[in-house]
């Protein structure tokens, strides 16, 4: 397998989204099998053009005659259908691909041992061809992202989140803190008296003992527990992905004197049943109900955008439920972090189906370009909104017809494929919260933990699912007291070695290696 060249890129925000695979058509049909395509013969017939992608848990589901698909077809030539799987459903995303029923367009994960067995295999091809004609694509791979290269060939755009900024933050119901005399907690010792008296002093007032302190939500397929590691960072843990030695060996992070120190603090949160015990059975929507119900009092996850959704939601249950946020508590030395910058991406290619690379490419460009952006973000003027001098007025009547979330918020393509808002500094005219939103991203974004090795090796792609397997395995059990906390970190090292571990120390070695050589 080619070897590919990786760099650092931003987590995007986001949680699960419904269970089933979505998909809508454009204003019309698609032809029948054999009826003639835009093959690039010169036929000016529509290009019918098929676009696998993840979606965003925000956005209401593609709807059957949409203005917007049928405004993108007119602009483009096409005959678009979309067939959108849930945000960070990847292997729904990789089961379409291995079933050989290609689409032309497919986002995915990356780097991942499928976008590498793609290449290797020529289910995807190059873009370079098509980069003349697709200038904003072109101009965005030109610009800090040619670590994305193979052999010198664009395999896809990878969609690399922002850099310096951030929305993942702790959060917490505000009104409880605020009927219980609390101010929100800066420390660790404060952050875990705040967990034990929303567990202790019935801040809803039910007279039941029917509250955790802290919830959060299993990890997505194939990646670490780090739901936690803001505890990890307050006691020391350096570094978001490894460590050193004192020998400047890189060994991995849960051999840092500091996971053992945060372990045991939460293992005494645990013990005091100040964590629902649940949680890793959770996805992010049902996270988000425990807090909204009123069965937590904490959790961690995104912010900007979300502020609304999820004080509203809280407030449809409790009217009088207040959202608040902080920053990560600080450890006894006074350190603190929770956002990170992660390996990963969203990845963007073209697939060997298309018998038009050049219009899919084309496509492509057009979700990057301030044409498409506008179209997905606003939709139709005239339509969808109007325009009184800078103010942007919008027809919200209209915009539901064609799925556009409420209250100014996008169509379902604007987002979870290209780019996310707080990439663009998208917020409608509209937002309520509008300066809590960005004060939200302020915060977290002063928080952020460094990587010690920037690029994910190939051996991260090929073993990081299992080590991290056998990583929150040990984690679990390590946090709920079933081990004993030397010998199951000790044991957690050896399973996490034979099970990849060892190969990934070794080139995350060499990667740090030449990473800190002289330049």
């Amino acid at each position: 397998m080619r070897k590919l060249e990786r760099s650092q890129s931003k987590k995007w925000i986001a949680g699960a989204g419904a269970a089933a695979l979505l998909a809508a058509s454009g204003c019309s049909s698609l032809q029948a099998a054999g009826d003639a395509k835009d093959g690039g013969s010169g036929s000016n017939e529509p290009y019918e053009l098929v676009y696998l992608t993840t979606g965003d848990q925000g956005a209401k589901p593609l709807v059957p005659n949409d203005r917007i698909i049928a405004e993108i077809n007119k602009r483009l030539n096409i005959k678009l259908t979309v067939k959108i799987v849930p945000e960070f459903s990847y292997d729904k995303i990789n089961v379409a691909i291995a079933s050989g029923d290609l689409p032309d367009v497919v986002t995915t994960r990356y780097p991942s041992n499928s976008v590498s067995q793609w290449i290797k295999e020529g289910i995807i091809v190059p873009l370079n061809d098509y980069l003349n004609d697709t200038p904003t694509l072109k101009a965005k791979l030109e610009d800090g992202l040619q670590w994305t290269a193979v052999d010198g060939q664009y395999y896809g755009y990878p969609f690399v989140s922002g850099r310096d900024k951030s929305n993942y933050t702790v959060q917490f119901r505000q009104d409880w803190l605020d009927r219980l005399g609390i101010p929100h907690p800066k420390t660790l010792e404060e952050f875990h008296d705040a967990l034990k008296a929303v567990v202790e002093k019935d801040p809803d007032g039910n007279g039941k003992a029917d509250t955790f302190g802290y919830v959060t939500n299993k990890p997505a397929e194939g990646d670490p527990l780090t739901a936690f590691d803001f505890v990890l960072y307050a006691h020391g843990l350096p570094y978001a992905d490894y460590a050193l030695n004192d020998q400047g060996e890189v060994i991995p992070r849960f051999e840092h004197p500091s996971f053992k120190a945060g372990m045991l603090e939460l293992r005494k949160w645990y013990a005091e049943k100040l964590i629902d015990p649940e949680f890793i059975v959770y996805d992010r929507p049902t996270k988000e109900q425990k807090f909204f119900q009123g069965k937590a009092g904490f959790m961690d996850g995104p912010l900007f955008r979300h502020v609304s959704r999820i004080e509203g939601s809280l407030q449809q249950v409790n009217p009088q439920g207040k959202l608040g946020y902080a920053p990560p508590p600080a450890g006894p030395e006074g350190k603190q972090g929770m956002a990170v910058r992660s390996k990963n991406a969203l990845f963007t290619s073209i697939t060997r189906k298309a018998e038009n690379p050049q219009k899919a490419a084309q496509f492509i460009d057009f979700l990057l370009s301030k044409e498409g952006r506008d179209l997905l973000q606003l939709g139709i003027e005239g339509v969808h909104y109007t325009k009184e001098g800078d103010k942007i007025i919008y027809n919200e009547a209209e915009r539901e017809k064609d799925g556009f979330a409420a209250n100014g918020w996008s169509h379902p393509l604007a987002w979870g494929n290209v780019t996310w808002p707080i990439d663009e500094n998208y917020l409608p005219q509209t937002e309520p919260r509008i300066e809590r939103a960005l004060d939200s991203v302020k915060v977290a974004s002063q928080y952020f933990v460094p990587n010690l090795v920037n690029r994910k090796t190939d051996a991260e792609i090929e073993y990081g699912k299992a080590a991290n397997e056998v990583y929150n395995q040990y984690f679990v059990n390590l946090l709920n007291g079933k081990l004993d906390i030397d010998k199951g970190i000790a044991e957690l090292g050896q399973k996490w070695r034979q099970a990849g571990g060892d190969k990934i120390l070794k080139e995350v070695g060499e990667e740090y290696k030449k990473q800190e050589a002289p330049k």
